[in-house]
């Protein structure tokens, strides 16, 4: 009897898309997030620029989970 297995969820190279792509992936994450930044207020441009420098410097990667069909941004753990 086959067991159904839960396809793993896939790391999408950042460099990989299309600049208007990679900007409403993170936009969409950004919105979603409704993050905290402390007392200062940022735009959405200013946090869209902030994710693009976690993925560039590689503390964040963009996942795919093939079963939900979803995409989100996740923060990378750090390994000491």
């Amino acid at each position: 009897m086959p067991s159904e297995e839960t396809p793993e969820p896939v790391e999408v190279p950042y460099g990989e898309l299309p600049a208007d792509l990679l900007n409403a992936v993170i936009e969409s994450f950004v919105l979603r997030e409704g993050t905290d930044y402390g007392e200062k207020e940022f735009s959405l441009e200013d946090k869209v620029g902030r994710v693009i420098g976690q993925l560039k410097r590689g503390e964040a990667r963009i996942v795919f989970d093939p079963e939900s069909e979803s995409v989100t941004i996740a923060v990378r753990q750090n390994r000491t």
